[in-house]
């Protein structure tokens, strides 16, 4: 699996801290690091969101980690991205469900609420995890899927893995 990581100003040194620790955890996983370096306060998180849903979008990545200050923000501007499924985990029970039920592509995390024990544990989970494909989680994926597309005036297929 191709995992990029992004963060904001606020998130960078989370981001690296992940980054290392993901590599140390030696899963296999090609991991990618599309920036964010704290250096500059207007280095803010819709940039590093877009950056890494489009990374995934082109097929670059598959899955991503993104970082903010509350991970709130990165969420939103995530999921104004078609095909991106983000949402913003503390616990490990959500970042590996919303894989399993909700097919997300995006973990997202806010540096300034987890600390990184639990971020890490956060984000194994996370890239652990698989699409169920159970009956009742791809018919509400497909729900979701359609309304995307009723928003981008697409098609409401995409490939999903089952």
């Amino acid at each position: 699996m191709r995992v990029a990581f992004a963060a904001d100003h606020a998130g960078a040194a989370l981001k690296d801290e992940l980054l290392g620790r993901v590599a140390a955890a030696d899963l296999g996983h090609d991991l990618i690091d599309l920036g964010g370096d704290g250096s500059d306060p207007n280095d803010d998180y819709p940039d590093f969101a877009e950056r890494l849903g489009r990374a995934i979008q082109a097929g670059d990545a598959d899955r991503g980690i993104l970082v903010c200050g509350s991970g709130v923000g990165a969420s939103v501007a995530a999921n104004k991205i078609h095909g991106i499924r983000a949402a913003v985990c503390h616990d490990t029970y959500s970042a590996h469900q919303g894989v399993e039920h909700d097919d997300m592509n995006v973990l997202t995390l806010g540096s300034r609420v987890i600390a990184i024990e639990l971020a890490v544990e956060c984000a194994l989970a996370f890239l652990g995890a698989r699409f169920s494909g159970e009956p009742r989680h791809r018919r509400r994926l497909d729900k979701i899927l359609a309304i995307e597309a009723a928003e981008s005036g697409a098609s409401a297929t995409q490939e999903v893995p089952t």
